[in-house]
């Protein structure tokens, strides 16, 4: 098979949301030439292989790609986002992303490898013909593969599925045409989440429905996170008020009480503590409609499903060949080890500011941009870990804060911050404050207040979590005929 050579300043390996907001701040703010390469025909990454029924989960304001909006600026007035800026369609986000690569094509700079795998030395195969490039990247590679999704439809269940038994993925459940006795639910995140929305919407009767939670999640207020002029001063609230329940907090189960007494964090069942954190983001009224399913299964994670039964880690339960089991149990969000950013030849993109991978994959590419040392570029991107578990809401802001106080030591960046459609929230505070306004400089006072000893207790109330688990580790580890397991050293708060 024949082999050619592709040389260019930066090869991006991913075309997902990261992949892309890399390669149009690098195309709009240097002269370098770009190569990305990509297993799927088309940019976008998982939302290529997304249920039809996806959305996004918070405003399409802030995703994508610095130089093109994502949707019409609107706000949306019916269904369950009413009142909120709307939410882009994965059929939107899939347009979207076609139409920023032809955009980069046309800058000449830029060439697109799709349905091509890629090894350790660079060699580009195709998976239509077997034709191979060899890509050199002059500059930097960009490895994006890290932030890939994982969804049901290209990662199947964990679980064992007997012949005979309906398991299907929420991309098959919209294309099923056959009667169904009940619908069971596999997963407890946001996947999980949107499909039971989606049965719901159907006319499906809630008390049809069994669904399987492993683990109850804290969901964020889609109502705090609304980057455009009419909700400002809402938005800055609920910032002011992290700070002040992190600062009067006795103990972080007194810390999540607070934040979600201020509606802050939300929680399908009341009754549940919460074990799992990851970002997802549900607005009041889908919160409202997920509390019908009443039929809660929380025995552990399913190992397998049979004729008649479903295995759980602490039971089983009653199924037959007329039920319909939904795959929604896909691991989502990648969490791989926390890593600098820029090392040397290679740059690994990873979360700069919670939840945010849109707005740190062009705020990386920008430093890669401004600024030579790498010393430096680092020091300005300190990763943010991909949440799992409660405590790690904290981890992040705390993060994130750090973060956010070394980029306010340069005016230059500064200046990007305010100017960039990803971040939004900079541009519009100041706005804000070039308005009197009695409600703002009030928020101002009481963030003065509340920040500094925010951050403190947020600190202190991890290192004691941290403590807790050591020494929960510690106890484990000298129980009598119980040997320490290799693979669960160093893990972190369950």
């Amino acid at each position: 098979m024949s082999e050619t050579i592709r040389e260019v300043d930066y090869v991006i390996v991913g075309a997902g949301a990261v992949g892309m907001a890399m390669a149009d701040t690098l195309t709009a703010e240097t002269s370098a030439t770009v190569a990305i390469v990509d297993r799927r025909a088309k940019p976008g990454g998982h939302w290529n292989d997304a249920y039809p029924f996806v959305r996004l989960h918070g405003p399409s304001a802030t995703y994508g790609v610095n130089s093109l909006p994502l949707g019409r600026g609107q706000i949306d007035t019916k269904g369950l986002n009413a009142g909120l800026n709307e939410l882009a369609s994965g059929a939107e986000i899939c347009a979207y992303y076609d139409h920023v690569m032809q955009q980069l094509l046309t800058s000449g700079r830029v060439s697109w490898l799709p349905m091509h795998d890629v090894d350790e030395t660079g060699m580009a195969t195709s998976l239509v013909n077997g034709q191979r490039v060899r890509l050199v990247a002059r500059r930097r590679w960009v490895d994006a593969t890290q932030a890939d999704t994982r969804v049901p439809v290209t990662h199947g269940p964990g679980f064992a599925v007997a012949d005979g038994v309906t398991c299907l993925t929420p991309t098959e459940l919209t294309q099923w045409d056959r009667p169904v006795a009940r619908h069971v639910i596999v997963g407890g995140g946001k996947t999980a989440m949107d499909t039971a929305l989606w049965l719901l919407e159907q006319g499906v009767d809630p008390d049809s429905i069994t669904w399987i939670r492993p683990r109850e999640a804290w969901l964020l207020n889609r109502a705090n996170v609304q980057p455009t002029a009419p909700f400002a001063l809402q938005t800055m609230a609920a910032m002011v008020a992290e700070f002040e329940a992190a600062r009067d907090a006795t103990s972080l189960p007194d810390l999540f009480a607070r934040l979600e007494g201020m509606q802050l964090l939300q929680r399908i069942d009341p009754t549940v503590t919460p074990t799992m954190y990851r970002c997802a983001v549900v607005s009041t009224a889908e919160l409202t409609q997920l509390r019908r399913i009443r039929n809660v299964v929380r025995l552990g994670r399913v190992k397998g499903i049979e004729l008649d039964r479903i295995l759980l880690d602490q039971g089983e339960i009653p199924t037959s060949v007329t039920h319909v089991h939904i795959h929604c149990s896909a691991g989502g969000l990648p969490r791989g080890p926390v890593q600098p950013v820029f090392q040397g030849h290679r740059i690994v993109p990873q979360y700069l500011r919670r939840c945010s991978p849109s707005f740190s994959a062009a705020l990386i590419a920008h430093l890669e941009a401004t600024i030579e040392d790498d010393a430096v570029k680092n020091a300005q991107s300190e990763p943010v870990l991909v949440p799992e578990i409660p405590v790690d809401w904290l981890r992040m802001f705390l993060q994130t804060a750090r973060n956010q106080a070394a980029w306010s030591q340069h005016p230059e960046l500064q200046n990007w911050l305010r100017r960039s459609r990803l971040e939004a929230y900079a541009g519009l505070f100041a706005q804000l404050q070039q308005e009197p306004n009695p409600e703002w400089e009030e928020l101002q006072v009481r963030l003065k207040q509340a920040r500094v000893p925010g951050l403190h207790r947020m600190a202190a109330l991890v290192d004691s979590a941290k403590r807790k688990h050591q020494k929960g580790e510690r106890k484990r580890q000298l129980v009598p005929g119980v040997c320490p397991n290799k693979n669960n050293q160093g893990k972190t708060l369950t």
